[in-house]
């Protein structure tokens, strides 16, 4: 059997859905990739300097063939020469030099005298010829693939920083000094280098310089070297660069892509309950928990499942006071109708005022409890909305006590206040400070005093303690009545519940002051407790709250 959603399922995730615009890339993820690319970005650009390293090899192998033709012109300057006189080399001798030179440097080498007239060549000398097998590159497999990767890359950079301006080298049949502006200058007495293209992107040096005996110019020797070891060296360097950069991007492209799944991921997960949490399709139980992560991300877990708790809480004990209030409602208002009914059936005036006094007393019931609905209500918003500061309770509670004093002394029974002296015997008036709104704890403790007044006798005693009590500041209030029943001493701290004494009218009291206290109290971090005096009658509450110094960071946080 096929189950099809509900029309107000649909809407729920439909609901959802527009919460959040839906990406092809988690914008974090992206920029977790550029942060790692660019950083590996710079290592890409190490790939420049080796177009600087063959720069820096072409310059040494001109410097090498300089030095190297200025060694065989002096030596041909010498031998190849008789006399002082002579203004032509000697061929014989010349061709010896050369094919034992050219044997060690293995750098073509041509000799040109000054009609201009090629004279040597040690190609034409036969010098060190060899056949040289060179197996053919595998065009199949991974070092096919990386070679062709490698010679595409390095021909695109040749061509980037390739010298345009060099002419093209060809070989000339009967070749004279005139084709080659160097051997001209070295004829003319000036060392000379020129750069050429070859057919195969490859450059050949020429290097031209004067052969002199005692500075009378006699010929000009040009050597010539390619640079196809200098580019195959290149070439290397460059495949093992672009092998390290790619094991490298592959594994910033996986660590990238793991920060993601691991941030990211669980980040966006969070985010999506929260969506379904705000659509009102899922409960806090259904956050995804993290909190086994030693990590930021494990601390957003727990906060925004602790957040979602506590905010489900809110919502159940404001569902709870909604009922809570209309069922205390309807107990005046249900009396109220009925005397109003029977109102139009009395005969006489005895009954008509009664029942006038009976809708007085539900009205006065009524208000009351409209009021004192209205201060729970109104406290939750002021608790949020205010700042914990240092209250000194002592200075609290004397002031306190002084109102009572001043004006009701002869109606109510007679309070004592003791403050026990602080710990190490500190008379300062900090030593009895909390952290806490002043206007609340006072209300907490009027609500208390006022309590015990109202079951104790007008000739009786109340008192109210002010001590340390393992490092938490204790108030204490106790009075002289009957007392509380044991199994209600939790009871009490209900709201709207109600144990009065006997003598008292029915609905003077709302049953919401003890309430007010405990929620008071629990808001600055401290606990209520009710409980009974020993050996004698009389009811004792006791309230402990933290002191300013222990109390002022986490007294912020519930702020």
């Amino acid at each position: 059997m096929v189950e099809t959603a509900s029309p107000a399922a649909e809407n729920d995730v439909r609901n959802v859905k527009l919460l959040r615009n839906p990406r092809r890339m988690s914008p974090l993820t992206f920029r977790i990739l550029m942060v790692n690319l660019i950083a590996l970005g710079f290592l890409a650009g190490g790939i420049l300097y080796i177009d600087q390293y063959q720069t820096t090899m072409v310059q040494s192998r001109i410097s090498s063939m300089i030095k190297d033709a200025e060694v065989m012109a002096g030596a041909l300057g010498e031998a190849a020469t008789v006399t002082n006189e002579e203004t032509e080399l000697r061929l014989e001798p010349a061709r010896q030099i050369m094919v034992r030179i050219v044997g060690v440097t293995n750098t073509r080498t041509r000799l040109f005298g000054l009609d201009g007239r090629r004279l040597l060549d040690s190609r034409d000398l036969e010098i060190g010829q060899s056949v040289v097998i060179d197996e053919l590159p595998l065009n199949e497999g991974w070092s096919a693939f990386w070679d062709g990767v490698s010679n595409r890359i390095s021909q695109l950079l040749d061509n980037l920083h390739r010298r345009d301006d060099l002419e093209q080298y060809h070989e000339v049949k009967g070749e004279v000094a005139d084709h080659y502006p160097e051997v001209v200058s070295a004829l003319e007495g000036q060392i000379g280098y020129r750069m050429r293209h070859l057919s195969d992107q490859a450059e050949v040096i020429t290097v031209a310089v004067p052969v002199q005996r005692f500075r009378r110019v006699l010929g000009a020797l040009m050597l010539s070297a390619d640079t196809r070891d200098i580019i195959e060296s290149v070439q290397q360097t460059r495949l093992t660069f672009l092998k390290f950069f790619g094991v490298v991007l592959l594994v910033t492209l996986l660590l990238s892509f793991f920060l993601a799944r691991t941030i990211v991921r669980p980040i966006l997960r969070l985010a999506r309950s929260a969506d379904r949490i705000s659509a009102g399709t899922h409960t806090g139980a259904d956050i995804p928990d993290y909190s086994g992560r030693n990590d930021e991300v494990g601390d957003l877990s727990r906060s925004l499942k602790d957040m979602t708790l506590t905010l489900a809480r809110q919502i159940d004990a404001v569902a709870n006071f909604a009922a809570d209030v209309s069922h205390e409602l309807k107990n005046p208002l249900t009396s109220l109708r009925s005397a109003v009914e029977t109102f139009s059936y009395a005969k006489d005036d005895a009954a008509k005022e009664k029942l006038l006094g009976i809708i007085a007393h539900d009205v006065e019931r009524l208000d009351r409890l409209i009021t004192d609905i209205a201060n729970v209500s109104r406290l939750d918003a002021e608790m949020s909305r205010s700042q914990m500061k240092p209250v000194n309770l002592s200075h609290l509670l004397t002031t306190i006590i002084d109102l009572y004093d001043s004006s009701q002394s002869d109606q109510i029974p007679d309070l004592h206040l003791e403050v026990a002296s602080p710990k190490g015997g500190d008379k300062t008036d900090r030593a009895y400070e909390v952290s806490g709104l002043e206007g609340q704890l006072g209300q907490v403790f009027r609500n208390l005093i006022d309590n015990a007044i109202s079951f104790s006798k007008p000739d009786g005693h109340i008192w109210v303690r002010l001590s340390h009590q393992r490092n938490m500041v204790q108030l204490v209030v106790e009075d002289e009545g009957r007392g509380i029943p044991e199994d209600k001493l939790e009871d009490i701290f209900e709201r709207f519940y109600s144990e009065r004494p006997k003598a008292e009218a029915f609905g003077r009291h709302s049953g919401l002051g003890l309430s007010i206290c405990k929620q008071i109290v629990e808001a600055h971090g401290g606990a209520i407790i009710a409980e009974n005096r020993r050996k004698v009658k009389g009811a004792r509450f006791i309230v402990q709250l933290r002191p300013w110094a222990q109390g002022n960071g986490a007294s912020e946080r519930g702020s």
